[in-house]
Order: C-alpha cells, then structure tokens, then sequence
C-alpha cells in the first residue's frame, strides 16, 4: 500500500512538473491588437516579464526541485520605473524597490543586478540607457549623480559634481557626439556631459512655459537625427530640441481629451519616427505623428495582460519592440509595432 500511495505522489509531482514546463496542451489566449478589426492592426502585446523565472533557463532537475520543495528563488520586479533594452539582448529596468537595476539577458537566459555595493552602489535608480561600447549610464535621484558602468557593470566613473544636480531623472545618449542627456526635474533642465569622461558642456531649458522652457521635466528620448524628446511633465507637452539644445517644437496641453495629458511619464520614437507618450493617469500609451497628432491609443487600467496600473517609463527598440514599466502591476509589459521592418522581417521568415 505504501508503495502505491509513493508512486501516485510521484506521478502527479511529474503532471505538476509537465504543465509547469509546457509540455501540456494550453488553450492559446487570445490575441491582444490595437485598433481593432475591421481596422488594420498596428500594436500588439506580445509578453509581460514579471521576475527572473520569465526568462532564466532551468533545467529538468531545477524545477522538479523547486516543485517538491515548494522553494522559488525568483527575482520579483518590485517597482519599475525606467527600463532599456540594448543591442544584444539585454533588459536593464531600474527599481526603486530593491534598489538596484535589474538586468534581465533575454538571449542568454540569465539574471543579475547592477548597483548594488561599492563605488557604483545605488540608492534610488530612475533612468537607465547604455551605448555601443555597452557601458551602461544609470540616473539616481537620492544621490544626485549618475553612475556609469562598463558593459558587466563594473563601476567606471560617476557623473555631476556636487550641487550640479537636484533630481536626475531620465538619460540618452548621442553616441554620434559623444553626449550624455540627463534630465533634471527640480532644476527643470536638461545638463549635456562628455559621455567619455562625464565632463559637463552645458544645459538647456530653465523654469517657465515659454516656448524652450521646462515644468519639472522628466523623462527623454533621442531619434536616430539626434533630435530630443523631452517630457515636460507639469506643462503637459512634448517638447522637440535639437542636439544642441534649441528649441524646435511642441505638442500637448493638459486635459481628459484624446490627445491631452494628465500625468504624463515616459516617451520613446519608434523606427518611423513616430512619438509614444505614457500617461499614467489615463494607464494608456499614446501614439504621435511629428506635427502632434495623435494617432493611436493602447493599453488600458487593469492586471490582465496589455493593461496598465500607473505606467512609468518605456523604451522602443531597433526592431520596434516596446517595453512599458507596469509600475503597480510589478512588471514590464511588451507590444510589437507593426512597422514595415517588421512585416519585411516577417514576410522572410515565412520564405525560408
């Protein structure tokens, strides 16, 4: 008798076992597109990633032993606000929760964290982005300073002498010029540093409606001409500048309508040049031509997938992936523009 009770412990523990591995058949959700039909679809979710387990490799062993001990030793994200993907793969989002940036390999399947002792360590991570070389440039708003890693995150140098910063918030990069951008909300500006060596050049922008001027800006973005996308949050505008600082347009206002901004947080420019917002009072991300009309909304307030609770940052990649800090959801969801690189993309996979 004891013999078979053991055997039918072990048979469920390997049902259990097969449909956490994927082995077991899975109704297939359903797929979440923006406009809907009989619209054609440009947006779609693609995936969340809400710990380590969405992307680190286990073996067969691993997660029996996780099964019968009941033992996870997953990396929870916590409380997303900015987040990156570089060229090789790998997710950077800072989290103010922790507080270190979590870097998630999507490629090599592996997890780690940045910022956590030493030189480097961090005490309010907010902005994150890297360059070529990989070195990985990382805003923290308690220190007042950014911090600069190289590609494994070993600490380099740290950026803003004492006094120069009041809240860095969000950062890019022109690699073309060798420029730092970091945004700073108290001081409502935007101070340009040597990306080399973290010298300061010069800033840009200074308290005021007028046309140049910033209302406790906080994040930014760059297109591939080098032009900056500045989130001038209290003024309830996009604001355009050249790499230089000069002012070239602007689009938004404050309200409930499409269109209008509340509580506006992230930005990013997609391969088209196209302008994404994240309203984190209206849990949507809106879509922009360049002369500020909009052309598209997503997402929407809820814990289902696609949907939004109190959205930060987001970043568009070099395939039009698009990865959205879900703060209160404790993840980041991801959508895929449907661009035409993609559908050229797609249409050679077929091909093949």
């Amino acid at each position: 008798m004891g013999m078979k009770i053991r055997r039918n412990r072990l048979f469920g523990l390997l049902i259990v076992l097969l449909l956490a591995t994927g082995c077991a058949t899975a109704p297939k959700p359903a797929e979440l597109i923006w406009p809907l039909p009989p619209e054609e679809p440009r947006i779609k979710y693609v995936k969340s990633i809400s710990s380590s387990n969405d992307i680190e490799r286990k073996s067969f062993w691993k997660t029996l032993s996780e099964i019968i001990t009941g033992s996870q030793s997953a990396a929870r994200i916590a409380k997303p606000y900015a987040v990156h993907m570089d060229r090789e793969g790998r997710l950077f989002v800072t989290d103010s929760g922790w507080p270190t940036v979590l870097l998630f390999d999507t490629k090599k399947q592996e997890f780690t964290v940045i910022g956590l002792e030493g030189p480097g360590v961090l005490a309010k991570p907010m902005g994150v982005t890297t360059d070529a070389a990989g070195r990985i440039y990382v805003t923290d708003t308690l220190e007042n300073r950014a911090v600069v890693y190289d590609h494994d995150g070993n600490f380099l140098f740290g950026i803003g002498e004492k006094g120069r910063f009041d809240q860095p918030v969000g950062v890019v990069v022109n690699e073309a010029l060798n420029r730092v951008y970091i945004v700073d909300t108290k001081k409502h500006n935007v101070s340009v540093f040597d990306s080399k060596d973290g010298k300061f050049l010069f800033d840009f922008g200074g308290r005021g409606v007028e046309d140049g001027q910033l209302n406790f800006p906080t994040n930014i973005a760059i297109d591939k001409d080098g032009k900056l996308f500045v989130m001038d949050t209290f003024n309830f505008r996009v604001q355009i500048f050249d790499p230089d600082g000069k002012f070239v347009s602007k689009f938004g206002s404050v309200g409930t309508g499409l269109g209008q901004f509340a509580k506006p947080k992230g930005i990013a420019v997609d391969s088209e040049g196209h302008i994404y917002v994240v309203d984190a009072a209206f849990n949507n991300v809106q879509i922009f031509d360049r002369q500020g009309q909009l052309l598209l909304f997503f997402g929407g307030f809820g814990n289902r997938s696609g949907q939004f609770w109190l959205p930060a940052g987001m970043y568009i990649d070099q395939d039009d992936l698009i990865y959205v800090a879900d703060q209160y959801n404790h993840r980041i969801n991801v959508y895929q523009y449907l661009s035409e690189n993609y559908k050229a993309r797609q249409a050679a996979a077929v091909k093949k």
